[in-house]
């Protein structure tokens, strides 16, 4: 069998294997409703008040079109400090490993925004799902193939019962990448050749004490089941917009190696990755990343494709363009404040897609293969093999978080 296509029926077989319907991820928009309920506000529930779910719910309240009536945190000082941020009563603020429960049990519900460390996501989306909910899931979807796939199918259920199901990612929504993507994905740069990819940052701060349960909780970043490894939980971005220009086709297979040399103080995620994904027709994608001290040297989350005819550059907070002849050049521009601006947009999509009842739900499965190729990778680095696509949607392996010694 040809290789494209048997990696576009292993994907396909994946997402179907979850229940997914394929033939409901159209990419024709539907018309927004016009009526009396344009004017409502949308009651949501915070699942996750950490630095970002606060921020995001902020964002939320400042859209005017929605409602804070409820929090939820493990940390029972999280989410007080919360609902005291956003005049809620005590009654309104849940604690605990099952505070989702607690607040979708309270009622009073349209949507939640889901925005708790990635190990969670899945039991967390299919109970706001099975209770009727709307939900707004921060990335990535999952640790694991297993998560990834109760993630498509809680969206295969919202979208049979008429429910919002929208995954934040911020650069699909930014002006400059999708206007390149869609000259890439016309031919502005001819045959693709090969490309690069790179997430290098500095390390991420230590919260507090590291050894106790709780302090695990507090630092899970730092810890592969809970976050995934960086990866997952935050290469994913470099990995999403790799994936996009491969519109979203699965690579054939994946070699690579990475460790846990430089950041060694906390947890047990690497701190660095360097990976070849092999895609159809001998395109070959390099990626790299880091979470540690680079002594002054440049970073970033970047990726170039090179085609017969240009290149396609990408920067996350920096300049998107296609760079080649006078048909070819795209000057594009500077995406500076895409990590806010992205978050209004998804924000407000969230809120006309309900408005409109439109439960097409599109961002789910870009969303989960991205997830996919990026546990395909850490597979890959943590085996130390080649690992083929096949491999990874089959996949039954669980990533176990120790949460013991935490209360309900």
């Amino acid at each position: 069998m040809n290789p494209s296509l048997q990696n576009e029926l292993s994907r396909r077989q994946f997402i179907a294997h979850a229940g997914v319907g394929l033939a409901a991820l159209s990419t024709t928009s539907r018309g927004v409703a016009q009526g009396s309920v344009a004017n409502s506000r949308i009651r949501l529930g915070l699942i996750g008040c950490g630095k970002r779910g606060v921020w995001l719910a902020g964002l939320f309240a400042e859209h005017g079109g929605y409602e804070i009536v409820g929090v939820a945190d493990y940390f029972p000082e999280a989410a007080q400090l919360a609902a005291d941020k956003f005049k809620l009563a005590p009654t309104q603020a849940f604690a605990g490993l099952k505070c989702y429960e607690k607040i979708i049990a309270k009622g009073g519900l349209d949507a939640v925004a889901i925005v708790s460390p990635p190990y969670f996501h899945p039991e967390q989306a299919a109970a706001a799902v099975a209770a009727g909910l709307n939900v707004y899931l921060a990335k990535p979807v999952a640790v694991d193939v297993p998560g990834c796939q109760s993630i498509a199918a809680s969206g295969a259920s919202a979208r049979s019962k008429g429910q919002v199901f929208f995954v934040d990612f911020q650069t699909r929504t930014n002006e400059f990448y999708m206007e390149a993507l869609k000259r890439v994905h016309a031919g502005a740069i001819g045959v693709y050749c090969f490309g690069e990819g790179s997430y290098h940052d500095g390390r991420l701060a230590i919260k507090g004490e590291t050894e106790t349960p709780e302090g695990r909780l507090r630092n899970w970043v730092f810890d592969q089941a809970l976050s995934g490894d960086i990866i997952v939980e935050q290469n994913i971005h470099t990995l999403d917009v790799m994936s996009w220009i491969m519109r979203d086709s699965p690579p054939s297979r994946c070699t690579g190696t990475g460790g846990r040399r430089v950041r060694v103080d906390v947890g047990n995620a690497w701190d660095h990755f360097a990976l070849l994904y092999e895609y159809p027709n001998q395109v070959g994608v390099t990626f790299s990343s880091r979470q540690f001290d680079a002594h002054g040297t440049p970073g970033g989350i970047l990726n170039r494709m090179f085609g017969t005819k240009g290149v396609l550059m990408t920067a996350y907070g920096g300049e998107v363009m296609i760079r080649g002849g006078a048909e070819t050049f795209y000057r594009g521009g500077k995406t500076t404040a895409i990590y806010k601006e992205g978050a209004q947009a998804n924000i407000q999509a969230f809120h006309t897609q309900i408005m409109a009842k439109d439960a097409a739900n599109l961002t789910i499965e870009p969303s989960v293969t991205s997830n996919l190729v990026a546990i395909m990778g850490r597979i890959a680095a943590y085996e130390g093999r080649a690992v083929t696509w096949p491999e990874v949607v089959s996949s039954k392996q669980r990533l176990q978080a120790d949460l013991s010694g935490l209360h309900v």
